[in-house]
Parts: C-alpha cells; sequence; structure tokens
C-alpha cells in the first residue's frame, strides 16, 4: 500500500510490474520480513511490484539505512534549530530580523520540500537543506513561544512529541493500528479537510475577520490542534508501515533518504500541532 505522506509515496512500482513478480517470485503462502506474501500483497503493495531482477540489481535497504539518515535528518533540524535559537534571539532589540530570517527560512524549507516531493530519486542535499531550513524556523518559533507566551512549554512540546511517536509505534508493532488502504485513505481525506479549513482560517484572518474561524485560538484552537495530532500520529503510522514495506520488500538503499525526509516531515508536524496546544492551554490559563 501507498502511504499519504507526499514525500513517501513515490516508492514503489506499477500494478502490472506486480501481477508479474507474482507469477516469478514468492510462491503464495510464502512469508516476507515474517508476514504473509499472497497474490494480494504483490497487487497493493508498491514494493512487492517492483519485478525480481530490478530488485536484485541494486543494493536493498535495511532497517539499519533507516535509522542512520532518519537520525541524521532530524539532528540537523535539532543542530539549526538550537543555533538559531541562541543566535537569533527574539528580545525587542533583535525581534525584526529575527522574524525575518525565520520566514525566509521557512520558505526556503517548503520550497526545497517540494523539489525533493516532485523528483524521482531522493536528494540527500535536498533533503539535509531542508532539514537546516526547517531548524531555523522551529528555533525561532520556538524561541518566541518560550519567551513572550509560555516559558517552559518547548520541553513540554518535545517530550509531548517523543511520547505521541513512541505510542504509535507501539501500537504499530502491536498491531493495535490496521494500516491498510482503507486507512490511508480515510487519513488523506482527514488530511485534506485538515488544511482546506487551515486556509480558509487564514483567508479570514487575512481579509479582516479578526480571528478567522477560530482555529488559532481558545478552546476551538485547542480542539483543532489536537485533530492535528491525531492526524500527525496517523501519517506516523503510514510512515512506519511505508519503511516496513520498503525493507522486507527490498526497495533500494538509496530509498531511505526518502524515509528519513518523510519521517522528519512528520515529526516535524506534530511537534507544532503539540506546541500550538500547550501553548493554547497556558495561554488560557
Amino acid at each position: 500500500m501507498r502511504t499519504s505522506n507526499p514525500f513517501l509515496s513515490r516508492w514503489g512500482g506499477t500494478p502490472d510490474s506486480g501481477r508479474a513478480a507474482a507469477r516469478a517470485g514468492r510462491p503464495v503462502g510464502a512469508t516476507v520480513g515474517g508476514r504473509p506474501a499472497d497474490d494480494h500483497d504483490y497487487l497493493t503493495n508498491p514494493y512487492a511490484q517492483a519485478d525480481q531482477a530490478d530488485r536484485t540489481g541494486s543494493t536493498a535497504v535495511t532497517m539499519d539505512d533507516v535509522v542512520v539518515r532518519t537520525a541524521t535528518t532530524l539532528g540537523t533540524v535539532v543542530l539549526t534549530a538550537v543555533l538559531a535559537w541562541l543566535l537569533l534571539p527574539v528580545d525587542e532589540a533583535n525581534l525584526g530580523r529575527s522574524y525575518g530570517l525565520a520566514t525566509g527560512a521557512a520558505l526556503v524549507a517548503f520550497v526545497l520540500a517540494m523539489i525533493q516531493s516532485f523528483k524521482r530519486t531522493a536528494s540527500p542535499a535536498l533533503i539535509l537543506g531542508y532539514a537546516a531550513f526547517e531548524g531555523v524556523f522551529l528555533g525561532v518559533l520556538s524561541s518566541t513561544i518560550s519567551t513572550y507566551i509560555a516559558p517552559g512549554v518547548v520541553v513540554q512540546a518535545v517530550l509531548g512529541t517523543f511520547a505521541v511517536s513512541a505510542g504509535v509505534l507501539i501500537a504499530y508493532r502491536m498491531r493495535w493500528i490496521r494500516v491498510n488502504q482503507r486507512f490511508a485513505g480515510f487519513v488523506g481525506a482527514a488530511a485534506t479537510g485538515f488544511v482546506l479549513l487551515l486556509v480558509a482560517d487564514l483567508l479570514f484572518s487575512a481579509f479582516g475577520a479578526g480571528d478567522g474561524l477560530g482555529f488559532h485560538s481558545g478552546g476551538l484552537g485547542i480542539v483543532f490542534g489536537l485533530v492535528g495530532i491525531v492526524l500527525g500520529a496517523a501519517f506516523l503510522a503510514l510512515d512506519f508501515k511505508q519503511v516496513e514495506d520498503a525493507v522486507a520488500y527490498g526497495a533500494p538503499r538509496e530509498e531511505a533518504w526518502l524515509a528519513a525526509f518523510g519521517l522528519t516531515t512528520t515529526l516535524v508536524w506534530i511537534y507544532l500541532e503539540v506546541l500550538r496546544v500547550l501553548s493554547l492551554f497556558n495561554s488560557d490559563n
């Protein structure tokens, strides 16, 4: 199955090549990575759909590859966030400069992410560049919230992100979450609605409607943030499924960078939503 994460959804082949691999590859009833590998697997899993000769022509990705590259990408985000926090103060004298650099960094990170999402192959330079600029944005944003809105909330948000991630991982490994085509379709539809509401809220705010639709303040903002966290957790489950399938079906090693990219973007999303909820909760109190 394909994940709804736009940066991981490019992995895989086509249904026709899947049928050929199913006929020429593993027999019905065989197992892959400890899980059944039947004809349905080959028709629905993009990694099972790759031709057997194509998979043996390159070194297959391993879980260690994914872990190392994800740690590198996330480490870049954390490092640049810390540097931005320390070197771009948000006091009154430097507020405008810091905000300007953070806004520019966010735009550059978005552009790099879009370029990578439309590429057929992973580019480590683009991915690490995205991570670096995203870290600058997160560092200034976190420093601002910690300074002017809710002191100490950043540590809580980081711990909250770890808690959500660990919970999803445990639920996924225990098979409490059934990550299938129906699950992916539901998450994709929910995320589309979520983004459309965010856009509508921004448009209402931009054209003089005060707080817009109310999604960034008060009780409604907290509820909307919680929905965002749940969606982020769902995307994380899809990412875990994609990584597991890539390893089980022998995707090329280069795809580990795409896994790192997708996991990083999802974790950044979860962090931002947790930070928003905690900030609103603390400001209301």
